[in-house]
């Protein structure tokens, strides 16, 4: 039985738990869970990550913890009752866990190993901390440590700030708003500033010297010194290092290293230097041989300097070497470290050993015990200290200090009777009064331990030595008295001996007679002589001497004078205990000496503070025992000296000596009878502050107060406790006189001078700190009277002293936070005088800082849930002084204009957010009392109404996102949850005061504008929080946005019939709320749509203003990031989604006015999917075609169905920029095109808008036309920007503008010119179709064309296209899809490639064009597509394939021609038709021909400089019809069945027939070509060929061709054909292949990508490369290879019959299906590992797109594209051919006649008679190179092989042309234009000319005009279609109208131009005559539409 946990409430999962049984709950280790029930070790709940879901899991997987309970029952709240640390630490690693996952997958990798180590480090300090074995430090410090890294981490992650005290998390509930605030502040500031450390420690390291020859050990000594002062100061750091150059005790880290300590910021500078001096301990000289002298000496050796500036980097210096000097001259050595900071380089120089010092340097920053735990190691290692030089900046109470700092400075000494100087040594000694040598009292430095005895270092032969050798005497205080240190002078011999001989002594005692010690400064002692053996150890015997030349004792005056030798030492003394100074021991001895007391006590002001301090308590004793002697006497000498002390500890040198003072005053000072003396003299100076004329010496007293307060409320306490609490009232008169004086003297007003006023000043900064004095004797209310009364007194005048009033305001603010203000009863009468200086400071707006912060200490004593009653009329009076001043002065100081410099408005020296926090404060603490109070106490509506707005208005400002650092989220959700509560108030005051007839439009709209900006806030969309954050925010606040929405829908629905005022103003706000993804907060708001299109709809009867207001804010918000897909839903569902409302379009359904309101909603739907689209594509990095596609929709929608020109301009711009980002310049061009139509060439001024500045419309459309020519040009689309550059050079002419004229004529000459040189690329076309819902709405379930990138092949587009779409799945087969994958949730490409059809076919069909210029009309304006797809019908005979192949060819037309303003289109209708068997023969026949005819005539006219792709292509045809190529055609076609069975197909047949014989024509003439230019090394191939052509002959039945050369139908008359004078010259792709154009209008392209697939018995019918194309009657036969269904649906099905149609030899490789593996790139049928089709074509060398001459003199037969197949067929030349090789060679009319169905007749040729027996051939687009790709091409013979110069023959040559590259698929003309119908070409077969005349029977009309294609009589006629302008579009029927625009179409004019005619006509008006394609209708072409402009 499930029972309720009492006490097992909470715990941590420790195992994973999966929850496969009924109700488990699934549960990962480290999950928190809350328990509601138990059961036989099961326990119920829930985990708190997931709350909602509740199950069971085993008691055993959780680890219970100790937790308390909140609000037991159903909804009760567990929290757990360990530290807040733990609690905050294991939320945040939960938290940061996730996020770090993260950057790891945005590769963010420094940033995650950091937070990897750190959060490591807070695991194990957490592990510390649950441990619970620290001591109280420790945890505090591990707890320091846990919150700086957690900090650390929050900052670094972007996370919120926590606001902590003593480490813990802040409830902001639990504490006032002003004291979050600050905690923030603190935080913010300690996070943005580190504070500056004022004390600073250098640790030095000795590592080594490095010398070439040492041999000697050395002292090194260290010491920093001031080049300014010219000073040591720090003392020495000393240490020895070995013969090596290494320390002596490397084990002992003391001994060589340092820690500097106590530098003061004004100490690092770059004028202190770190000074190293190094002294060698040896013989006298360094280089004197080993036995000279075994005596050794301290001798000079080198320095080194670095300067401490080198340092302040914060960078560590390891192992820096510093160059070791030595001085020229010895006698220098005492300044050779100031010689080398000086850089006197004439006094130093480099050691002879040219030595080097290794040290390690760091500065380190803080106190030092800071420095203790930071560095432990250094300092658990050890670590010397080095002090400076005597105190350090702060003296502390309790330092223990005396030290005693000698400095042997110099002497001079006599010869000696010597011929040289001396060598002379210094001893010192220390000794005491018995006499006694002091052992160990002598420190050289910090290294090294003290030392009984000092040798100085020697200099050699000098008799004026100069040491400046520093030491420290640590002498103990009572060993001072009666010790002295004597000097031992020696001359150190340097003969072998090495004596040290003793010639004389000095002394100095250390203490004189009447107690003072040594005086600091530089003493000259006497040298006295004494001999070798003389016995100094009697010191009694010298000490009588005099010892200084300063000093002389009687009787030996004359001595002295006779004496020269002087010995000079500098002494300074640093000591806590001894004084040096009389004066202060006159003092201390006053008793002694009655008689100095006047005197001593005038003296105290000039001895030293350091003297005072050192012996304060005694000092306080002395003068309290003086004033208890004879107070009237000296009763204001004792006060003044008392005021000189007290203000001495406010110097910051000894402000450490306060406690010192209090303490003394708690537990020292006896002055019972003291407190009279003290009020009567401070009360007699504060009598006199208005009379005196000097007031330094009264403001000294002021100042003092504190202290002197002190003394009397001490004074008096002492003497109530010794009588019993006598004259308490006398006391109390005295005080209260005493405060009426000072009362007096505050209300004066300062005149003159303004001393007054500083006085007052002084007395003000430090009466508050009197206070607390006070309330030891009186009641808190008296004080707080006494105060008030005092603080009240001051003058409330603004314009007196701007000085005064800020000090008047300080102690306002001391006050407040004194402890007097603390208690509620003094506060409550505190308070007004608080208020009304506030309130008069606020007015002025001066002293605001200090304003603030007085204000956030009065609201910090106001705890948030303090009911009591003081609370609350104290907050009564806050709100009637304060509130409204507070608002007045939000407003003035955010309305402030910021400095430039500043992004953010909130400024921390700004007092913004301080002022935000008390008003936050107060308004948290109003009650419904208070706020009903407050609107009850305005008189007037106006009052009300000004009020309102004002506090409207803060609060707008208060929302603002800079008004708090961003991470500031606690702070600014208390402050919302202040706003909503008050909005909430306020708003009962607006319904009551400011409706019906008392309405107010402004105060209600600024109401809805603060709710509709307050919903929008960042900080409050929950759905962008994490798990975790939005529970805890749901938890305490609740979704105050939903609070919000519905009181803006309570308002809404009170305003009535003046919700018109807001209609349409507050749709784009309200449409803002609504975009929110909070469904509450959605249902609310949407009602309040169709409630505004009601009121609007009964205004004006329809609602055309809400709709525009709604579209225009929809497109903004969307594009913004709001709005989502539920969203659309709610506009658009019947059923309610969410809560009690119905969804929009149900309530609009109910309305009388149904129909306009449903279709609005249809169309905001329809748009919102749009923008949604528009906006998820926007948020890809790259351009791609989905952003494109997307703004095309959107821009579309704008025109036609919204009607928006400005939202339609706006994304014109938005899709020309993406162009330009993505260099589609022909698309942007197009694009620009859009905008320009709208625009008309006048002088009407437009706007400033977008980019535009302010100008007329023709400036504006000169412009656009500049534009779009430039991109038109970079697009390399010439032709289109040659019709503008005409249309703009009109303008320039109407207006006169010649000179722009001129330079319009170059820029057009250049196009042109560009046309004729420049290589242009012919773009591949892809048809994608995108299936499946997952698509967005532009694309879904639609098919499109689109035009590849430059170079870009099938298989880049494919790749392109899936990394678009990355979850899309490629489909596998050509078939359209089924209903079930329009409906998938999935995505689904289908992309193979198509041909492009022109439309225009006379420019492609006219001789002499050159192929640059026809290359253009290829591929430009392009409506419509091709593929084609091979398949079998009927039974398939395996011995020949070809009798049951069909050909299902697809054609698509779109809605927009390529190219266009995107580069691809939605494709609006497919028409399918079949080809069969027969129809498929004869085309891929008659593409064979022509590319061997091109490629003969290529060669003839050397075009070709290799040959090679001729003799693939020879080798091709002949060698596969020596495998059976042709005969198999024979065999499907020409055997008797089927004739018999297909009698209509008679004129195919023949034909066929036709063909197969002029094959073998143009391959005999090819052969004899080839023969000519065949090199030497090819000629055995040409043998073959030649021989197998007789057997492919002789198969065919052919005996012999006619003899004469003339009967050839390939022979060229002059041996070449005429060449278009102005092609281009050859080129030649970098492979050497010659490339050829696509297409040519006398040729149809060669497209056999297998070239012997034609001819091959083994063609299969599934492979492309047999398909011939053909279209309906009135369409151009153009083969393409296509997919066929097999190969596509499954390559490894094809047999491999079906893989390839090659013949046997190059089959034999591996079939492609073993090779193909299926993958997500292959899925989509990769070209060259696939059989070849149209859908995957294989891609060709983008080198070899170029474009060739066109040869304009043939004659052959042309192909008309309204001619059906049969009656194509060529008038063969005379001879004889047989149906089977058995049968004789018949004629071939008879043949003809016999066999096969009527020819059609050849039109009879009028050209002269060399024409009658020639014919040329025209070059034809040969094919391209296989080059690439890494399964090699099918071979279409045995003997063809693969080199990178074939070109002809390959798999690449029959591949699909339609991919958009030159291609052999096509054919040269495309479909009959309307063009060529009004030229009266009809639909009936005009065949071309014929060498001689055949008569036969006509089966149709015979056409009308013959064009002529030898330059004959017809050439006029031909000439009369015109072609059509490159530019202009022909519409097609049932297109949508989106036309190629309308600035690119010419029209025609009546009246000839002025200047020469253009080189293209006028475009005629085609669509008015006639139509384009006979079975269409005309399409007529709609005009821009004209709106207004921009």
């Amino acid at each position: 039985m499930w029972i309720p946990t009492e006490h097992e409430k909470y715990g941590v999962v420790i195992a994973s738990f999966r929850g496969t049984i009924p109700y488990g709950l699934s549960l990962e280790i480290g999950d928190t869970v809350q328990i509601l029930e138990k059961c036989d070790g099961w326990y119920r709940g829930f985990a708190l990550k997931n709350p909602n879901i509740k199950g069971i899991f085993p008691s055993s997987y959780v680890h219970l913890k100790n937790a308390c309970v909140k609000n037991k029952g159903q909804f009760e709240m567990v929290i757990p009752t360990e530290d807040s640390v733990i609690t905050e630490m294991t939320s945040t690693l939960r938290d940061w866990g996730t996020m770090w996952k993260q950057l790891y997958v945005r590769n963010e990798g420094d940033l995650f190993h950091r937070l990897w180590h750190i959060m490591n480090e807070i695991l194990d300090l957490r592990r510390q901390v649950l441990v619970g074995h620290l001591t109280h430090d420790r945890m505090k410090d591990v707890k320091r440590h846990i919150t700086a890294r957690l900090d650390w981490g929050n900052e670094q992650l972007g996370l919120d700030l926590v606001p902590r005290k003593e480490y813990a998390m802040v409830d902001p509930e639990d504490i006032s708003i002003t004291e979050l605030y600050r905690l923030m502040e603190h935080r913010h500031r300690k996070k943005d500033t580190p504070v500056q450390a004022s004390s600073h420690h250098l640790f030095v390291q000795m590592k080594s010297l490095m010398c070439s020859n040492l041999g000697e050990e050395l002292e090194v000594i260290f010491s920093l010194f001031d080049s300014k002062e010219n000073r040591p100061i720090s003392e020495r750091f000393f240490l020895r290092l070995n013969r090596n150059g290494l320390p002596k005790a490397p084990d002992k880290p003391e001994r060589h290293c340092s820690l500097f300590v106590d530098l003061g910021s004004s100490e690092l500078r770059k004028d202190i230097f770190i000074t190293v001096h190094i002294i060698r301990i040896g013989r006298m000289g360094a280089g004197e041989k080993k036995n000279a002298c075994s005596v050794q000496y301290r001798r000079p050796f080198g320095c080194a300097v670095l300067s401490i500036a080198d340092l302040l980097t914060g960078e560590t210096k390891d192992d820096l070497i510093l160059k070791v000097y030595m001085c020229n001259t010895e006698s220098e050595w005492y300044q050779i470290h100031e010689n080398i900071i000086k850089k006197l380089n004439a006094r130093y120089n480099l050691t002879g050993s040219n030595a080097g010092l290794a040290v390690s340097l760091q500065l380190l920053h803080g106190d030092i015990e800071q420095i203790r735990r930071e560095y432990s190691s250094v300092f658990s290692h050890g670590v010397s200290i080095t002090r400076k030089l005597g105190f350090s900046n702060i003296i502390m109470p309790g330092e223990m200090r005396n030290d005693l700092y000698i400095t042997i400075e110099r002497g001079e000494f006599e010869k000696g009777g010597k011929s040289v100087a001396r060598n002379v040594e210094v001893t010192m000694f220390i000794i005491d009064s018995n006499g006694q040598n002091l052992k160990d009292f002598i420190s050289f430095g910090s290294g090294e331990p003290p030392a009984s005895e000092y040798h100085s270092f020697v200099l050699y032969h000098n008799n004026s030595p100069r040491w400046a050798e520093l030491l420290k005497l640590p002498i103990p205080v009572d060993k001072f008295r009666g010790a002295h240190i004597r000097f031992e002078f020696r001359h150190c011999s340097t003969k072998e001996k090495g004596e040290k001989k003793l010639f004389g002594f000095s002394f100095v005692p250390l203490m004189q007679e009447d107690g003072r010690t040594l005086p600091d400064g530089t003493h000259e002692l006497i040298v006295h002589k004494c001999e070798e053996n003389t016995n100094l150890q009697d010191t009694t015997r010298y000490l009588k001497l005099p010892f200084s030349k300063g000093i002389f004792l009687g009787n030996n005056n004359q001595a002295m004078k006779a004496t020269k030798e002087s010995f000079w030492i500098t002494s300074f003394l640093c000591s806590t205990k001894l004084t040096q100074n009389g004066d202060m021991l006159d003092l201390l001895k006053w008793r002694t000496h009655p008689d100095k007391i006047t005197g001593c006590l005038s003296k105290l002001k000039e001895i030293d503070g350091s003297e005072i301090v050192k012996f304060l308590q005694d000092t306080l004793d002395t003068l309290f025992g003086i004033l208890d002697e004879n107070s009237q006497k000296y009763g204001s000498k004792v006060f003044d000296s008392l005021v000189h002390i007290i203000n001495l500890l406010q110097d910051s040198k000894f402000h450490h000596f306060k406690p010192v003072m209090d303490t003394y005053i708690e537990s020292h000072f006896a002055g019972a009878l003291a407190y009279r003396d003290l009020i009567k003299v401070l009360k007699w100076y504060v009598d006199r502050i208005t009379e005196a004329e000097r007031q330094e010496h009264i403001q000294e007293v002021l100042k003092a107060q504190e202290y002197i307060f002190k003394y009397i409320v001490q004074s008096r306490r002492l003497f109530s406790l010794a009588t019993g609490g006598q004259n308490e009232e006398e006391f109390r008169c005295c005080i209260q006189e005493l405060l009426m004086s000072v009362r007096f003297f505050l209300s004066q007003e300062s005149k003159g001078s303004g001393a007054l006023s500083q006085s007052q000043a002084v007395f003000l900064s430090s009466f508050p700190a009197v206070y607390s004095e006070l309330l030891k004797l009186f009641d808190v209310r008296e004080v707080a009277n006494l105060v008030q009364d005092t603080l009240g007194s001051l003058p409330t005048i603004m314009h007196i002293d701007d000085s005064l009033q800020a000090i008047k305001l300080q102690c306002i603010g001391k006050t407040v936070e004194s402890q007097l203000y603390t208690n509620p009863d003094s506060r409550y009468i505190l308070l007004p005088v608080v208020l009304h200086h506030l309130h008069i400071h606020l007015q002025e707006q001066k002293d605001l800082i200090m304003c603030a912060r007085i204000l956030s200490n009065v609201f910090c004593l106001i705890k948030k849930n303090s009911s009591e009653k003081s609370v609350l009329e104290e907050i009564d009076v806050i709100v009637a002084s304060l509130l409204d001043i507070l608002l007045r002065t939000i407003l003035e100081i955010t309305s402030r204009p910021q400095s430039s410099g500043s992004s953010m408005r909130f400024q921390f020296q700004d007092v913004t957010g301080e002022f935000v926090a008390c008003l936050l404060s107060l308004l948290r603490q109003m009650t419904d009392r208070h706020y009903q109070q407050l609107l009850d106490s305005f008189n007037t509506k106006e009052e009300l109404r000004d009020f309102l707005l004002q506090i409207f208005t803060v609060f707008r400002i208060l929302i603002r996102p800079e008004m708090f650092p961003k991470d500031w989220t606690v702070m600014r959700l208390v402050a919302n949850n202040v706003i909503i509560t008050t909005v909430l108030y306020l708003s009962d005051a607006l319904r009551k005061n400011f409706l019906n007839e008392n309405f107010d439009y402004k105060i209600w709209d600024s109401y809805f504008y603060l709710a509709v900006i307050f919903i929008n806030q960042l900080c409050l969309q929950l759905e962008m929080f994490t798990p975790s954050k939005k529970k805890k925010v749901l938890e305490k606040y609740g979704d105050m946005r939903v609070t919000m929405g519905c009181e803006i829908f309570s308002m809404w629905q009170n305003l009535g019939e003046h919700k018109l005022h807001f209609i349409p103003a507050l749709i784009g706000p309200f449409l803002e709320v609504t975009l929110i993804p909070q469904p509450d907060l959605r249902n609310v708001m949407i009602p309040i749509f169709h409630d505004m299109m009601d009121w609007e709809q009964r205004r004006s009867g329809n609602f055309k203003q809400v709709e525009a207001k709604l579209i225009d804010k929809l497109d903004s918000l969307m594009s913004e990031g709001k709005g989502d897909e539920t969203y659309r839903e709610l506009f658009n569902s019947i059923i309610p989604l969410f809560g009690p409302y119905p969804s929009l379009l149900k309530k609009i359904e109910r309305e009388t006015w149904r129909e306009s309101g449903v279709s609005l909603i249809a169309t905001v739907t329809r748009l919102m999917e749009r923008l949604l689209d528009y906006r998820d594509c926007m948020k890809m990095g790259e351009v791609d075609g989905k952003k494109i596609g997307c703004t095309v929709s959107l821009l579309n929608f704008y025109k036609t169905e919204l009607n928006k020109e400005e939202m339609y301009i706006r994304y014109i711009h938005k899709l020309y920029d993406l162009h330009l980002k993505a260099q589609n310049f022909t698309e942007a061009a197009y694009t620009l095109l859009l905008y320009d139509e709208l625009l008309e060439w006048s002088d009407r001024p437009l706007r400033e808008f977008l980019t535009y500045p302010m100008q007329t419309e023709w400036q504006r459309k000169e412009h656009l036309h500049l534009t779009i020519i430039q991109n038109f040009d970079r697009g390399k689309c010439w032709e289109n920007g040659i019709i503008l550059c005409r249309k703009i050079a009109e303008q320039y002419e109407n207006y006169y503008d010649y000179r722009n004229l001129s330079k319009m004529r170059m820029m057009e000459a250049s196009l042109y010119d560009k046309i004729m040189d420049q290589q242009r690329l012919e773009p591949e076309f892809f048809r994608v179709g995108f299936y499946g819902k997952k698509f967005p709405f532009f694309l879904r379930n639609k098919e499109f064309v689109c035009r590849g990138h430059d170079y870009e092949r099938l298989e880049a587009f494919q790749q392109r296209m899936l990394n678009e779409f990355p979850h899309a799945i490629a489909m596998q087969h050509a078939n359209q899809p089924d209903e079930t994958i329009f409906q998938a949730e999935a995505q689904y490409l289908q992309i193979y490639a198509v041909t492009p059809i022109p439309e225009s076919q006379e420019v492609l069909q006219r001789e002499g064009v050159p192929d640059n210029i026809k290359s253009f009309y290829k591929v430009n304006h392009i409506w419509k597509f091709r593929y084609d797809r091979p398949f079998h019908k009927g039974t398939k005979d395996k011995e020949n394939e070809f009798k049951s192949l069909w050909v299902e060819r697809t054609s698509l037309y779109l809605v927009q021609s390529l190219p266009g303003i995107s580069r691809w289109f939605e494709v609006e209708k497919r028409e399918v038709v079949e080809m069969s068997p027969l129809e498929n023969a004869i085309e891929v026949l008659e593409n064979k021909n022509q590319q061997l005819k091109t490629l003969i005539s290529q060669c003839q006219t050397r075009q070709m400089q290799n040959i090679n792709p001729l003799t693939m292509c020879l080798n091709g045809v002949i060698d596969a019809a020596v495998n059976g190529g042709v005969s198999r055609y024979q065999e499907a076609f020409f055997v008797k069945e089927y004739i018999l069975s297909h009698p209509e197909d008679g004129e195919k047949i023949a034909r066929l027939r036709e063909l197969m014989l002029e094959q073998a024509q143009i391959l005999e003439f090819g052969l004899a070509v080839h023969e000519k230019f065949v090199p030497q090394d090819m000629r055995p191939l040409h043998k073959k060929l030649v021989d197998q052509f007789f057997v492919m002959k002789s198969s065919l039945g052919i005996q012999e061709f006619a003899a004469c050369t003339q009967a050839s139908p390939v022979h060229f008359p002059n041996g070449s054909p005429r060449v278009c004078r102005n092609s281009a010259p050859a080129s030649m792709s970098p492979d050497g292949t010659r490339v050829i154009p696509r297409r040519s209008p006398l040729s149809y392209p060669a497209v056999n990508r297998y070239s012997s697939s034609s001819l091959s018995s083994q063609a299969s019918a599934e492979v492309s490369n047999i398909t011939g194309q053909s279209e309906s009657s009135d369409e151009v036969f153009n083969m393409q290879p296509s997919p066929s269904t097999s190969s596509l649906s499954s390559t490894h099905s094809a047999s491999p019959n079906v893989t390839s149609s090659a013949p046997s030899s190059a089959r034999a490789s591996p079939l492609l299906s073993d090779k193909h593996k299926h993958s997500r790139e292959n899925s989509c049928l990769s070209p060259r590992e696939r059989p070849c089709s149209a859908i995957y074509p294989t891609p060709v060398e983008p080198s070899q797109r170029m474009l060739f001459n066109h040869i304009g003199d043939g004659a052959l037969p042309r192909s008309d594209p309204s001619l059906s197949a049969p009656e194509k067929a060529v008038n063969p030349t005379p001879s004889s051919w047989s149906l089977d090789s058995g049968k004789e060679a018949k004629n071939v009319s008879e043949t003809g006649k016999v066999i096969s169905p009527p020819v059609p007749p050849r039109p009879t040729h009028t050209a002269s008679p060399a024409r009658h027996t020639t014919t040329a051939v025209s070059p034809s687009p040969a094919g391209r190179s296989p080059l690439k790709g890494s399964v090699q091409s099918f071979s279409p013979s045995p003997v063809e092989y693969h080199s990178p110069g074939l070109s002809s023959n390959s798999p690449v040559l029959s591949g699909s042309y339609s991919s958009g590259i030159s291609s052999l698929s096509r054919c040269s003309t495309s479909e009959t234009s309307g063009f060529e119908n009004q030229v009266n070409e009809p639909s009936v077969p005009v065949p071309g000319p014929a060498p001689a005349p055949v008569p036969a029977p006509v089966p149709g009309p015979v056409p009308g005009p013959v064009p002529s294609y030898g330059g004959g009589p017809e050439e006029p006629a031909r000439k009369e279609s015109k072609t059509p302008p490159p530019y202009s579009v022909y519409e097609r029927t049932l297109r949508r109208p989106v036309p190629l625009p309308h600035s690119l179409s010419i029209p025609a004019t009546a009246e000839p131009p002025a200047l020469p005619p253009k080189p293209l006509p006028a475009r005629p008006s085609h669509l008015e005559n006639g139509t384009r394609r006979t079975e269409a209708g005309p399409r007529p072409r709609p005009l821009p539409r004209k709106v207004s402009q921009l």
